[in-house]
């Protein structure tokens, strides 16, 4: 398949409340469409590291410049019948795996129409159900995530993400579990701790039979997580300390995780997000897919991806009506009573931008030819 042109866009997608985190707080997503033309079919990808280098050290701009510059002139006008050529053919610039995500997720996107198959289909899915679990960041009150849990377990969602940094864990689980003692709960640390410094936190947190402590540390780090799993029971999760397969073999060898977090845009893609997948089973480690608050396009790859046979644990993904007043794409992201996200037989990732929806929120575009 010849890449015939590509065209590529900065969006800024207003959130119906700030996402807060232990780097900051974001009110509006700002994220990197990209698509690809070739074989008679167009398709989109997505990448979204959010506006600032807070979760990574790529940002938006950056991811949006160096897939303009550099990435798509690379491709354009080359023949890629496989996603490690094309991933071949980017190589020659170091790192910046969410750009390359950008880029690579449309030619699965691409792939995926020329073959006639929905996304799933062609990633080897299971099926076509994915589910999900319920994620809260850190709220006003703990009033107001007691009621946000408790929403969660009357949708008998599986299980229950919490957000946490300083001065927002110890004394919020105690409450939490004080109240709700059963539901599978589980946090998310965003790299907020030290090993040293918190070592009293970091023990806390086995007093709250969580399923597992989400990338607690540093967020390159992976001898101290490793470190850190032989200090406490809680399964340790890596999420931003692994940028491809490499780092998660290495994560591996050293005993850094017993859980993984695999999101396409932080791994260089799917192809990489495919090899995790497939590094995992054969470790016996838990996987599961993450998202970072994408339009409906991005998160459809999320949840593609989701349903290869290896990710157990329930996903972030979340319906489209979580995050935004309206989404961007003609089919919105849906969770059923079962809280599954069912993607049918839709040829290709099946959430296609609608145009006058993406022109309201693009900022900036350019065209590769």
């Amino acid at each position: 398949m010849k890449i015939e042109s590509a065209e590529i866009r900065y969006v800024e997608l207003p959130l119906i409340s700030p996402w807060r985190t232990a780097y900051g707080e974001d009110a509006t997503i700002h994220s990197v469409i990209v698509r690809l033309d070739g074989g008679g079919q167009q398709a989109w990808g997505e990448a979204t590291p959010f506006f600032a280098p807070t979760y990574s050290p790529e940002s938006a701009i950056s991811v949006y410049e160096t897939a303009r510059q550099f990435l798509l002139p690379r491709v354009v006008g080359e023949e890629v019948d496989l996603a490690a050529e094309l991933l071949d053919l980017m190589s020659i610039y170091k790192g910046n795996p969410f750009a390359k995500a950008a880029v690579e997720t449309a030619w699965w996107g691409l792939q995926s129409k020329i073959l006639e198959k929905p996304l799933w289909r062609v990633l080897g899915g299971a099926s076509d159900e994915i589910l999900c679990g319920a994620d809260f960041g850190v709220q006003d009150t703990i009033d107001d995530l007691l009621g946000l849990i408790q929403g969660a377990v009357d949708a008998r969602f599986p299980r229950i993400k919490l957000k946490v940094k300083h001065g927002w864990d110890v004394e919020m689980l105690e409450a939490v579990r004080s109240a709700f003692p059963d539901p599978v709960i589980h946090v998310d640390c965003n790299s907020g701790y030290d090993l040293h410094e918190d070592e009293a936190t970091l023990r806390a947190f086995d007093r709250f039979n969580l399923a597992m402590i989400e990338q607690p540390l540093q967020y390159t780090d992976l001898i101290e997580h490793a470190e850190l799993q032989q200090m406490i029971e809680t399964p340790v999760c890596l999420d931003e300390s692994v940028k491809s397969p490499r780092d998660f073999t290495l994560a591996v060898k050293v005993g850094a995780c017993k859980v993984i977090n695999v999101k396409p845009g932080r791994v260089g893609g799917l192809y990489h997000s495919k090899q995790i997948h497939d590094m995992a089973v054969s470790e016996g480690i838990e996987a599961w897919v993450g998202g970072m608050l994408e339009s409906g396009v991005g998160a459809g790859i999320c949840a593609a991806l989701g349903t290869l046979s290896g990710f157990g644990y329930p996903a972030d993904l979340f319906p489209s009506t979580k995050w935004y007043v309206e989404d961007i794409t003609e089919h919105w992201i849906e969770l059923d009573d079962d809280c599954r996200v069912r993607l049918g037989d839709r040829v290709g990732v099946g959430y296609e931008p609608v145009p006058e929806r993406l022109e309201q929120v693009t900022t900036h575009k350019d065209v590769v030819d």
